[in-house]
């Protein structure tokens, strides 16, 4: 059997991909900062599934956060064939008012982790003979997005980035996805501070999008968008200038 590590999998995206994968015989490694959410989820999986399921409490958000877990994961003897890096939070604020300490926890995650743990898990699938990595960007990725500025700008790098290293390394059996959803039902936009926000109604479930994560995994797509409206956003955004889709997206995230 193959084995996923799945970050940030303690609710929402994360938790939905680890059940996914579950019903379709993969082992799971888990981890994330709450570890009473982690075990729960072990326990309804492993009633349902047949499956191998490792837990790790690792603070991803933290400078040395990927270097804890790869060692972690590497003492105990475990392949990961798949590397989800879901991990990820956004804040919604005027740049001005934002916490920077909050800021650098955030970039710390979404792009230093990331890429370390990318780096430290190819390596280890060079060695086992090739795998899949998949990280997860954003719609916000393709342009400007103001009061959400250094999360757009944090998942700019991230599908930028997964892209470059797509090309680099699909010659090593190593396939990269690099997944854009849009608005979805999770705890990202309680935690980025969008309660009561317009712009999460009627948003398709963590489930669905970690239906379409597998599927986009298993056809070797590089770089996915979730949803016919999200692509056709996109679409629509290299069409118009900057400054008029900067303005556009900054009205959305006001109200």
């Amino acid at each position: 059997m193959k084995t996923v590590l799945i970050t940030g999998a303690s609710s929402g995206i994360g938790a939905a991909t680890a059940y996914v994968y579950a019903k379709n015989g993969y082992n799971l490694i888990l981890t994330a900062r709450r570890m009473n959410k982690l075990e729960e989820i072990k326990r309804d999986i492993l009633l349902k599934h047949k499956v191998e399921i490792s837990l790790f409490n690792v603070d991803l958000s933290l400078p040395d956060g990927a270097e804890k877990l790869y060692n972690q994961v590497d003492s105990n003897g475990l392949k990961v064939d798949v590397l989800i890096n879901n991990a990820g939070f956004g804040i919604n604020s005027e740049f001005r008012n934002s916490d920077i300490k909050r800021e650098e926890q955030m970039l710390n995650l979404n792009i230093l982790t990331l890429t370390k743990l990318t780096k430290l898990f190819v390596s280890h699938m060079l060695k086992i003979g090739g795998g899949n990595i998949i990280n997860i960007a954003s719609v916000a990725a393709f342009q400007s997005v103001p009061y959400l500025a250094t999360y757009s700008a944090s998942k700019a790098y991230v599908l930028s980035f997964s892209e470059a290293i797509a090309y680099e390394l699909k010659k090593d059996n190593i396939f990269v996805t690099v997944v854009s959803p849009g608005a979805t039902e999770s705890e990202f936009a309680d935690t980025a501070g969008f309660e009561g926000s317009d712009n999460f109604n009627n948003a398709p479930t963590s489930r669905d999008l970690a239906d379409f994560i597998f599927k986009s995994m298993k056809k070797k797509k590089v770089s996915p968008i979730h949803g016919l409206k999200n692509n056709l956003l996109t679409f629509s955004l290299r069409l118009s200038p900057r400054k008029i889709n900067t303005a556009i997206a900054g009205s959305m995230m006001k109200k």
